[in-house]
């Protein structure tokens, strides 16, 4: 019961990252620019860090295979190239896309929806091996959260949504985590999946990061922030490593 309890009310705290809108609009946009570009490094050391210091260290140990491991999370990698592609075809990320702009933001809070049931599974996975792993993998999902979610709003907001409405329809996307969980607590009871979703899990987010948030960060060629990006991704993994005291 334990693990329910740990798992709900992880999904409910990074659920609550939607809401991040209600600080943004008090922030001017230079000050939320300069925020968003650390954040991001910081979400992407966090979420290798946890990939490599965390999940697959634990999936070796349980497999004992280090080939069903490699193949795991090169399946979690592909997995999430796939999604994303799919996203794009269904999806309209760009927040200046004139052709989609009214119905851009139904289309962000379905694809969003998605995104953050495949969160809920991941953290359900990782507390089902231990505790102090769900507790690093919902901070590194967390973390990403931070960024993505405030561009989740800007899109809402430029899609016509009132600033309450984009609130409340944010945060109920966010919720879908929650059917994540269930389904994931639900399967375990008939056999053991936390084996399965692990390496998964961490295949996705060493895709997340490389490919989706890194990327981002090689944008900025000024000195200064690339040595705020890089303390960022050096931060975000050391409080994965911090972590591992809790083992």
């Amino acid at each position: 019961m334990n693990i329910w309890l740990f798992s709900f009310l992880a999904v409910f705290l990074i659920s609550l990252i939607s809401l991040v809108g209600l600080l943004t609009l008090s922030l001017k946009k230079t000050l939320l620019k300069k925020l968003i570009t650390f954040l991001v490094a910081f979400a992407a050391g966090a979420l290798l860090g946890d990939a490599l210091i965390h999940l697959i260290p634990h999936s070796l140990e349980e497999s004992g295979s280090g080939l069903v491991v490699s193949v795991a999370v090169l399946t979690g990698f592909l997995l999430f190239f796939i999604l994303e592609k799919f996203l794009k075809w269904r999806h309209c990320h760009d927040v200046d896309c004139a052709e989609h702009r009214h119905e851009l933001g139904t289309m962000n809070l379905v694809a969003d929806g998605l995104h953050n049931f495949i969160d809920g599974a991941l953290v359900a996975a990782s507390f089902l091996t231990s505790v102090p792993i769900g507790i690093a993998t919902s901070l590194a999902v967390g973390l990403h959260e931070i960024p993505q979610e405030i561009g989740d709003f800007a899109i809402l907001i430029h899609s016509g949504f009132t600033r309450k409405k984009a609130l409340i329809f944010n945060f109920a996307s966010a919720l879908t985590a929650v059917l994540g969980v269930v389904l994931v607590l639900l399967i375990n009871q008939v056999g053991e999946v936390s084996h399965f979703l692990l390496p998964l899990t961490a295949g996705g987010f060493v895709y997340v990061a490389a490919s989706g948030l890194i990327p981002q960060l090689h944008k900025e060629t000024k000195p200064r922030k690339s040595a705020a990006q890089l303390l960022g991704l050096v931060l975000g993994m050391s409080i994965m490593a911090i972590l591992t005291v809790l083992e």
